[in-house]
């Protein structure tokens, strides 16, 4: 019998966002069955979702993705640039995900949702040291090009046609 594994999920979830609802072929993740899948298929014990800054109109979309299960992590910005500059999250995630690796926390594997080719030092690594799952590709179209000779027994894409129907 597999022994269950006690991974974590870290989402970008402005890449998440992105990547589904402005595709070629726009659609909405079900965020409770967007978890469920996670705890189901990777063994998610922890899914850290990943936003770019606090705003007041946002607050209902902030309840549903905790309502959903997800940890809730806002980058920090200084008050006078709200506004000015998009919510990138990459060094967030990685730092996360390193500090939980240097102070040798309890997990056995990464996954990671994002299509951004910024986190490809990060997967190669991780896999070097066997602490990579998966990188779940909201879709094809705007997966970076930097994962091109990933194996494909790291990375699925969200937007195929089996996972879309179990999250949407």
């Amino acid at each position: 019998m597999n022994e269950i594994e006690n991974n974590l999920a870290f989402i970008d979830g402005q890449n998440l966002h992105m990547g589904t609802t402005l595709s070629d072929n726009p659609w909405k993740i079900n965020l409770s069955k967007f978890k469920i899948y996670l705890e189901k298929k990777y063994e998610i014990k922890e899914a850290y979702y990943f936003l770019g800054y606090v705003q007041e109109v946002n607050q209902e979309i902030y309840s549903e993705i905790q309502k959903a299960g997800f940890i809730l992590v806002f980058k920090q910005h200084n008050s006078i640039m709200l506004g000015k500059k998009k919510g990138n999250v990459d060094t967030d995630i990685v730092f996360e995900i390193m500090k939980k690796i240097y102070k040798r926390k309890d997990f056995d594997k990464i996954v990671l949702v994002s299509g951004d080719g910024d986190y490809k030092l990060l997967v190669d690594f991780l896999i070097e040291e066997n602490k990579f799952k998966k990188i779940l590709f909201p879709n094809r179209q705007y997966r970076s090009s930097l994962y091109k000779k990933l194996s494909n027994n790291y990375f699925a894409y969200l937007d195929d046609k089996d996972i879309k129907e179990k999250i949407s």
